[in-house]
């Protein structure tokens, strides 16, 4: 059963979480992450490594998620890449029993986040890999 790997792009501006969230996906097996700690740097890394999902804070010091996500949006080859905004703005309470909430157009899951929780939202949108 060799599975293919799912490309994870995480752009948040906490260097500790990305570190967290990066080695647990990857203690998984079933992905590959790629980090950037900017907008702007994720703006970049989304276009040339084509990630499977992207993993996006609302708050940045450089640019704000939405602001990230208004620019992926423009740009046809990253346009389609689905995005899940992984925010402290948004809480358990607002998300009840859901992993993540739908709120206007975005997706949001609360920090802080459970791994299980957060590869079944990221299983929800972009499939398991197949067995």
């Amino acid at each position: 059963m060799n599975r293919e790997k799912k490309k994870v792009l995480v752009i948040d501006d906490e260097e500790d979480f990305c570190f967290f969230v990066r080695e647990n996906l990857l203690n998984s097996g079933r992905f590959d992450v790629v980090i950037a700690t900017t907008g702007t740097r994720g703006i970049e890394l989304a276009a040339t490594e084509m990630p499977d999902i992207i993993l996006l804070d609302m708050v940045m010091p450089d640019v704000s998620g939405e602001t990230v996500l208004e620019e992926l949006r423009q740009n046809p080859a990253t346009a389609s890449i689905p995005v899940i905004f992984l925010t402290a703005l948004v809480t358990r309470q607002d998300t009840g029993k859901d992993v993540f909430k739908k709120i206007g157009d975005s997706y949001f899951i609360a920090k802080p986040l459970r791994t299980r929780e957060l590869i079944s939202a990221i299983d929800q949108f972009i499939g398991s890999g197949g067995d």
